[in-house]
């Protein structure tokens, strides 16, 4: 078969289905960080009191499926075709929460969410991308340390802004880290591929996962915790992480996409739709967790949900 069957019948399938993981996890998680007390941006403490839930433990063991499928994914598939089809998840999750919650759907939520999966589509259709090796050359330093620098900077402003801010900033940290982890993941999927199950802990690779991976996972418990929705704060995650994983992709792996200029003013197009879907999800965010502070606050009044 070739690599082009490969993609559809494996990866495009274990990648949609690890979607749907992702975001019913998601939802679970986000209702279950609203049952804890708040607790400071990656204090382990919340992992804590989280593992006394056992719906949140299930979520866990959901998100084990999740990365199992992607990591089949990315075995099968390129960096750039993979990440950005798991920003589906977005729509599992908000479905999901808002049967959890009885509550219907928000039409600008899903909006918002709807303009970063179609602004992603509409990038990966146009950059075509083709595949390169799993071998992380010395050209990655430079933007390894621009995305730890993003990171610093996002806990920074998640820790001096309330409200949407902080969810944004905390989700921008999710989502850098785990683009970063889904990159190293692909190198430890092809060092099992070459050199059997023992082959991964013999290089660095697989320890840089396991320590990012939890941290990652840390941070979107806090963005879940910290927003009163699940969309907001999940869109920003799924769209920041495949923008990071073509960044990792073409910087160093070598991946391949299409640079004529009509393409790129369709690929800039493409990235003002995801911004505007962020913009948009950020600012209806602020105004519903305005309208379930109200009423929880003891206001019945009709709230506008949109």
């Amino acid at each position: 078969m070739s690599d082009t069957g490969t993609w559809f019948v494996v990866a495009v399938p274990a990648a949609l289905v690890g979607a749907a993981s992702f975001g019913m996890a998601s939802a679970v998680q986000q209702r279950a960080t609203k049952q804890v007390p708040n607790i400071r941006t990656l204090h382990p403490r919340l992992l804590f009191e989280l593992v006394r839930k056992p719906i949140w433990l299930a979520s866990v063991a959901t998100v084990i499926i999740g990365l199992t499928l992607q990591v089949v994914a990315l075995a099968y598939g390129p960096l750039m075709l993979v990440q950005p089809l798991l920003v589906t998840s977005v729509l599992f999750a908000a479905v999901h929460a808002a049967w959890l919650a009885h509550r219907r759907l928000d039409r600008l939520v899903m909006l918002g969410a709807l303009a970063c999966m179609g602004g992603l589509s509409a990038f990966l259709l146009l950059a075509r991308p083709r595949g390169g090796d799993e071998t992380i050359e010395p050209q990655a330093i430079p933007l390894g340390v621009l995305l730890g620098m993003l990171t610093v900077v996002c806990l920074v402003a998640a820790s001096r802004f309330p409200g949407e801010i902080r969810v944004i900033a905390l989700a921008l940290a999710t989502g850098v880290l785990y683009g970063v982890t889904a990159a190293l993941m692909k190198v430890v999927a092809s060092q099992f591929r070459a050199g059997g199950i023992t082959e991964p802990f013999q290089h660095w690779v697989l320890y840089a996962v396991c320590l990012l991976g939890p941290c990652g996972f840390l941070l979107s418990q806090n963005a879940f915790q910290q927003g009163k929705l699940i969309s907001p704060a999940l869109a920003v995650i799924t769209t920041v992480d495949p923008l990071v994983g073509v960044a990792i992709g073409i910087n160093w792996f070598g991946e391949r996409v299409t640079a004529t200029p009509a393409v790129l003013g369709g690929e800039a197009l493409a990235a003002l739709v995801i911004i505007g879907g962020i913009v948009l999800l950020t600012h209806r965010g602020e105004v519903l967790r305005r309208e379930i502070e109200r009423v929880d606050s003891g206001d019945r009044s009709e709230p506008t949900w949109g």
